[in-house]
């Protein structure tokens, strides 16, 4: 159990030291993972940026996944054959949710950033954080578009996460840390204290005060929680 997520990137932080001279760029899932990457910024002195991911949900039942869409310079989909097929979901829905996605990401990527330049991922150890991972749809997407831009190493680095999706996503990843993997997973909620939503505002000012220069920080950042992938 994690009090919140501010206290699940100091634990992470803590398993992640041994990057720290090895040129770590962390890399947060919006919203929630924002909260976690902050602290793992923080304590390795790295710069912190994002993935954006959109979930793309199934006909009539938007709560399930059946794909995800990841920014980049050209963008990433996983999809979930199996659901996909099992569902008879049409290739046309798919291409026109994840163009509509895309332009969710463009509108979210200019709040968030603010025109602030990106951080190059070519040669660096990427983290990639998020504040748990249920399915692992949006995660794996990410991943690949990360994957894509070149570093040097690719780490995930999470809270919590299903035992069995942990082992499905060792694939696309060169190393994973992760503090619980529970085979009896159920939510993420569950494994914490405080699990409130994570406003755009708070990933905004986050993602500001980590691109301040070293010294001119103010601290610590209203900080709250949002969902998982």
């Amino acid at each position: 159990m994690f009090s919140d997520r501010a206290d699940a990137g100091r634990q992470l932080a803590e398993r992640l030291l041994r990057f720290k001279d090895r040129q770590p760029l962390v890399l947060a899932l919006p919203r929630g993972g924002v909260a976690v990457a902050f602290e793992i910024a923080r304590t390795l002195a790295a710069p912190l940026d994002i993935v954006l991911v959109r979930k793309i949900g199934a006909p009539m039942q938007p709560e399930l996944a059946i794909a995800a869409v990841a920014d980049g310079e050209r963008p990433e989909m996983a999809v979930n054959r199996e659901i996909v097929a099992a569902l008879g979901v049409p290739e046309a829905y798919l291409t026109a949710e994840r163009d509509r996605q895309l332009e969710e990401i463009e509108r979210r990527r200019g709040l968030y950033l603010a025109g602030r330049p990106r951080p190059a991922i070519e040669g660096k150890t990427a983290i990639v954080v998020d504040d748990g991972i249920a399915t692992g749809a949006t995660v794996r997407a990410a991943l690949r578009a990360v994957r894509r831009a070149r570093p040097s190493r690719l780490v995930l680095a999470v809270p919590v996460a299903p035992a069995d999706t942990l082992a499905d996503l060792r694939r696309d990843v060169d190393e994973i840390e992760c503090l619980a993997a529970p085979a009896d997973f159920a939510a993420i909620s569950l494994y914490y204290e405080n699990f409130r939503q994570v406003t755009d505002s708070e990933v905004s000012e986050m993602l500001s005060e980590a691109a301040r220069p070293a010294g001119t920080q103010t601290g610590p950042v209203p900080r709250g929680d949002g969902a998982g992938g």
